[in-house]
């Protein structure tokens, strides 16, 4: 079910406002921040976070927190369409961020993952090691085009196989 969603999702409006209106619960940690899916396709998602109260700071500028949970869910939401869950465990291991303007409207995250990409750090690996760790850069505009914060998100992809603790 989950999956038919996803794929009407990156060519139908309609499903990309469903899809917005089912995450939240998907990922109840992230309910608070409001994410919402812009732009979806096979290799690129682009997330918008809202500038609003429960995303701001004690300076009314977007929270460092928020803007590396909106990096962390746009890389992890897409990897996690592109792979098969049933077969690939997706974990973050480590987020390093950059911040480099303070966020005072909505602002955008995008990652891009294609396909030669996706066979040459996670896919081809996975043939002949058990686990692999795949740093995945997302930055983060406003909506005047104010390179905010650069993420480096690094995901440790593993078959479902090799993993040596209950599910």
């Amino acid at each position: 079910m989950r999956t038919k969603i996803i794929e009407k999702a990156k060519h139908s409006a309609f499903w990309r406002w469903l899809l917005n209106q089912a995450h939240p619960s998907m990922v109840p940690f992230n309910r608070q921040h409001r994410f919402e899916i812009r732009e979806f396709s096979d290799h690129h998602l682009k997330v918008r976070l809202p500038y609003r109260k429960s995303n701001m700071n004690h300076i009314r500028g977007l929270h460092a927190c928020a803007l590396a949970t909106v990096s962390e869910f746009a890389t992890g939401f897409l990897l996690l369409s592109r792979l098969d869950a049933g077969k690939y465990r997706l974990i973050m291991q480590r987020l390093e961020m950059d911040y480099h303007f303070q966020g005072k409207m909505d602002a955008f995250a995008e990652f891009h993952a294609p396909d030669d990409w996706l066979a040459d750090a996670i896919t081809r690996p996975l043939q002949s090691s058990e686990a692999v760790v795949v740093p995945c850069i997302v930055k983060v505009h406003d909506e005047k085009g104010n390179h905010l914060t650069t993420g480096k998100v690094f995901w440790q992809v593993k078959n479902w196989s090799a993993v040596r603790t209950k599910a």
